[in-house]
């Protein structure tokens, strides 16, 4: 048996070590001295998107310093990720020239539209026309054919593109951040929000479909711009015309790529411009719980949650029309959203029996064990504050003054999430037919399981949960934080005190934690959490099929919220957070491990009599 177990082992190494082997001189040979001089020029456009050294200069002595290096040191990232994950769409044509999975009906109805033919559709489509038309369009532009390899090229550009959108929307949200707190917004870029845009595209599930020809890249991209475009209109000024028409222009093209983007532009976005509004209005005019309630969801607990709930009703109520000019894009983009479904007869476009609309509440129990799996650096202060005080960390979460894990809330919590796994838990049939998809084998090893084993989950559900919106609120750091002794904060203190200070203008290459002008260690606004759970309520738990697909969009808007956290004992990890490292290394390992199994490792379908199934095609394991 041992040696069995060890000849496996020492036969899957040998194929391994082959296949990589093969893959990595595909890859370099395709390496040419043209092909880098385009990507060099490719990189260097999206690093001048994400950081104009011209207008963050303030002086001609840092002209020729900081942000040159900053604007350099971007381009030579966005290079490498260029270079290397270019490999992935490379291999994968190379490997799986045919088209796979899905892609058999999104190739075919792009190769239509390139051949001008916009009124034919395949009836098993469900998503609107918009990757297509995009494609179309890109391959006027380019001058590229329709062919599968290229189509697939484009999602690896647009993942590129999220890396830039991403660092932006970052870098908006810290700037409202420092305006809230009336400071002065530095001119630069923080690490934390370029490295936090690069693990966005580097996320395993966004980063997979990169090489594959699926709508999701793009999707989360449109709704990313529009996004960014909302940071814009709630600075200072007032929004004019030309904003709210772009708005609908952008809210439009999201619902051109997915109908759930509906719940992103108009309830997440257009939730956050309302709060807006009503956080400017003035308290000297206000009665009680006119007052928007709304503190940082760090000093907020389940009580403060219902009260901010509350007071955004009430004020609402009382300011309609302020609110209305503010969302009225939003409510456009609903109300032609609307007027599709009814003409179309209902939300998806073709195969409408196998994607009927249910209440699937236990896609919010699904939620949190996928958030904490990938998010599970994030968890480095939790983990080191259980590990060295473990009694003080309990006491500061259960009885501090922003008490996460009340006992009630969690009774409540845990009751609640054992109903909706014994009333509400739907299979649907396709998760049970497909074994090409990893939620098969989750499924499979655990929910259907037995009925025992589908309740006991609920504890994991729990910790899950409270891990993630520990890592949301910050709580988690501050724990960490207060678990030290009276010793190691007399230390920090006196490090701090003895460190230099710095400036807005301070001479480094990005904007580091221990600066005074940084701020990205500010957890959002309550609001914000609320608005973006709802969000992520309504468009997941209207679906009956659980797909990794399904929580791109929630995961990227939370992953753009967490606060960074900072090792205060540790002179690295007083400038940077440490835990985005170490989530790097861990996206690229399981990207590493999906990759290979799904170009080294195919098989083939057969019954349980061992007949061949679906033409002998090879099958490949895949998100």
């Amino acid at each position: 048996m041992v040696g069995s177990l060890q000849d496996t082992i020492n036969a899957f190494i040998f194929y391994a070590r082959r296949d990589v082997k093969d893959a990595f001189e595909i890859w370099v040979q395709s390496l040419r001295v043209g092909q880098l001089m385009t990507v060099l020029i490719t990189s260097t456009f999206l690093a001048w998107l994400i950081y104009s050294p011209i207008s963050t200069s303030t002086s001609p002595s840092k002209r020729r310093k900081s942000p040159w290096i900053t604007y350099s040191l971007i381009t030579v990232f966005l290079f490498l990720l260029n270079v290397v994950g270019g490999a992935w769409p490379l291999l994968v044509n190379r490997y799986v020239p045919e088209p796979y999975l899905d892609e058999f009906f999104h190739i075919p109805q792009a190769q239509t539209y390139c051949e001008g033919k916009y009124r034919q559709w395949d009836d098993k489509i469900t998503t609107p026309p918009g990757l297509y038309l995009v494609s179309v369009l890109y391959n006027k532009i380019s001058g590229l054919t329709c062919e599968a390899s290229n189509l697939r090229l484009h999602n690896f550009s647009v993942v590129l593109a999220i890396v830039v959108t991403a660092a932006q929307c970052r870098k908006l949200i810290e700037t409202r951040q420092t305006e809230r707190l009336g400071k002065i917004a530095s001119p630069g870029l923080s690490l934390y929000s370029f490295h936090v845009a690069i693990n966005t595209a580097l996320m395993p599930v966004v980063f997979f479909f990169s090489g594959l020809y699926y709508t999701d890249p793009l999707s989360t991209l449109v709704v990313l711009l529009s996004y960014r475009h909302h940071l814009q209109r709630v600075g200072s000024k007032r929004p004019g015309l030309l904003s709210d028409v772009w708005t609908i222009l952008l809210g439009v093209a999201a619902l051109f790529m997915r109908q759930t983007n509906v719940f992103w532009v108009v309830v997440y976005i257009g939730g956050l411009e309302a709060v807006h509004v009503l956080r400017s209005v003035k308290p000297a005019a206000q009665e009680f719980l006119t007052t928007l309630h709304d503190p940082p969801l760090s000093k907020s607990g389940p009580d403060d949650w219902l009260f901010c709930l509350l007071t955004i009703a009430v004020t609402a109520l009382c300011n309609p029309a302020k609110v209305i000019r503010q969302i009225w894009p939003h409510i456009t983009i609903l109300g032609l959203f609307l007027g599709f479904v009814a003409w179309n007869g209902g939300v998806v476009l073709g195969d409408k029996s196998n994607h009927i609309a249910t209440i699937h509440l236990a896609q919010m129990l699904y939620l949190w064990p996928f958030f904490a799996f990938f998010s599970l650096p994030l968890f480095l202060p939790s983990i080191l504050g259980f590990i060295t005080h473990p009694l003080r960390t309990i006491h500061s979460l259960v009885l501090g003054p922003n008490a996460l894990f009340t006992v009630p809330w969690a009774l409540l919590t845990t009751l609640l999430s054992a109903a909706v796994v014994k009333y509400n838990t739907i299979i649907h049939p396709f998760t049970l037919a497909d074994n090409r998809h990893y939620m098969f084998y989750v499924f499979r090893y655990t929910i259907l399981r037995s009925p025992v084993i589908r309740l006991l989950l609920v504890g994991p559900y729990t910790l899950a949960r409270w891990l993630v919106w520990g890592s949301l609120s910050g709580s988690a750091s501050t724990a960490q934080l207060s678990s030290e002794t009276p010793k190691a904060r007399l230390r920090t203190a006196h490090i701090q005190q003895n460190t230099p200070a710095a400036t807005a203008d301070d001479d480094t290459a990005f904007t580091l934690l221990d600066s005074p002008s940084s701020v990205s260690d500010t957890a959002p606004d309550t609001s914000t959490a609320i608005l973006w759970l709802l969000t992520t309520a309504l468009s997941l738990i209207t679906a009956p099929l659980v797909e990794p697909r399904y929580f791109i969009l929630p995961w990227v808007f939370y992953r753009l919220l967490v606060p960074s956290w900072s090792f205060s004992s540790a002179g690295l990890g007083r400038k940077i957070d440490l835990r985005l490292v170490l989530e790097t290394i861990w996206f690229v390992a399981i990207n590493a491990v999906t990759m290979y199994l799904f170009l080294f490792r195919p098989y083939i379908w057969k019954d349980n009599e061992g007949n061949v199934l679906d033409g002998g095609r090879l099958q490949r394991f895949m998100w």
